[in-house]
């Protein structure tokens, strides 16, 4: 069994076989991966260890001060935080070894071509079609034909992998006619377009797949069960989004705090009230945060007692996202009130393709109009607050009347 002496003394392996004042950057990730130090929680030969998803934090303590590189995760984030968990549960041997490296290097930038202009808060009723060469007759093996539009795609100006869910059979009730594949963005008709935000930047894209090609092998789980393969995939994203490590008084409320000392001048009464409680409030988020991230941390290979695999994030990871966009409005709010005329101060309108977002970086007018997304990106508030009644707390779930209907049948 891993422990963390044994991988502190892993680390100081590394460290004396690549220093990393004189090992090229994307060696020494290489050499990383290799070693089972790059997440510890996945298996032996992709990368970790078959050890508890806790003691990531000896190894990054470890490193921490050493000059090591990291793999640029705000450029890669759903590379790691949704692919990679989804191919690790889901993918053939072949794919696992295939894409789980290159992605935690960061040498290949993943997107997610999950929504579209008609299924966006109901993604089941996306209309993106795929369908098998040849016909059903042809049996297994063989391309996939994809043709269709998916919007609000962060980072496809930069992918060259996307994880996609298309339509393969409209015959069926919406949730069980959807297939998951993984799309290579460099094939001939895939256009990116971007798609400038309230920030004046162009983070998001819409992506228009037309006659796109994607062999069979690249397909995860099996046909017509993409909605499953696809729920580990947005319960990761809810976590990844929601329920990132942070120290106390980090993120966002650090900085309003930090801007409240400094400036005593600016500060009244109802101002000072209003901080307190959202830094209790965000403080409240961060120990849920770690708590999820604990009841997280059993190997991937865990089974609970009732048959479910541990290390797996369920609903739970709702409730976080939910807790991030409405703390990350209401203190970029609150820090665009103090800081009074200086708060409306903004860096540069200009058109831009970033490579990922900064909410501590920049000034607080980009925080306040980006933190306007986190409300509508990896699902919707209203969808989030049904999934935590519904999944949660174990209130009725909502009437639908389109449950048993064929997808082809649904008015649109």
């Amino acid at each position: 069994m891993t422990d963390a002496d044994d991988l502190r003394r892993r680390t100081a392996e590394l460290l004396a076989a690549h220093p990393p004042a004189t090992t090229e950057r994307l060696e020494f990730l290489r050499a990383r991966f290799d070693a089972g130090l790059a997440w510890v929680h996945f298996p032996q030969g992709l990368g970790g260890l078959d050890a508890p998803r806790s003691l990531q934090a000896v190894v990054d303590a470890e490193l921490e001060g050493t000059g090591a590189p990291d793999n640029g995760p705000g450029r890669i984030g759903i590379g790691l935080g949704m692919a990679a968990p989804t191919i690790l549960r889901f993918g053939t041997d072949e794919q696992k070894q295939r894409f789980l490296r290159p992605l935690w290097t960061g040498e290949e930038v993943w997107c997610q071509l999950f929504s579209e202009p008609g299924a966006g808060s109901d993604l089941a009723a996306l209309a993106t079609r795929a369908v098998r060469e040849g016909g059903a007759e042809a049996g297994a093996g063989g391309d996939w034909i994809v043709d269709g539009q998916k919007v609000w795609t962060s980072s496809a100006h930069l992918a060259r992998w996307a994880i996609l869910i298309a339509r393969t059979d409209p015959d069926v009730p919406k949730h069980r006619g959807i297939s998951y594949f993984v799309c290579d963005m460099t094939d001939p008709g895939v256009e990116v377009r971007p798609l400038r935000q309230i920030t004046g930047e162009a983070e998001f894209n819409e992506v228009f797949l037309t006659g796109v090609r994607i062999p069979d092998a690249h397909r995860l789980g099996a046909v017509g069960e993409g909605w499953k393969v696809a729920q580990t995939t947005l319960m990761n994203e809810r976590v990844a989004i929601g329920g990132a490590r942070t120290p106390r008084e980090g993120g966002m409320i650090g900085i309003a705090a930090a801007d409240w000392r400094a400036r005593p001048e600016l500060r009244t009464h109802d101002l000072h009230q209003r901080l307190l409680k959202l830094w209790v409030e965000a403080e409240v988020a961060r120990l849920t945060g770690e708590r999820l991230r604990q009841q997280l941390s059993p190997t991937l290979n865990s089974v609970r007692a009732g048959g479910a695999p541990m290390g797996q994030p369920g609903p739970e990871g709702s409730g976080m996202k939910l807790a991030f966009a409405r703390l990350a409005q209401e203190i970029s709010g609150w820090e665009v009130e103090f800081l009074a005329e200086d708060g409306l101060t903004y860096d540069d309108w200009t058109m831009r393709r970033p490579d990922g977002v900064d909410f501590t970086g920049r000034e607080a007018g980009y925080r306040y109009l980006r933190a306007k997304g986190n409300s509508i990106e990896g699902g919707t508030s209203e969808v989030l607050l049904n999934i935590v009644a519904e999944r949660v707390l174990g209130l009725p779930p909502e009437p639908r009347t389109d449950k048993d209907v064929a997808w082809k049948d649904l008015p649109r």
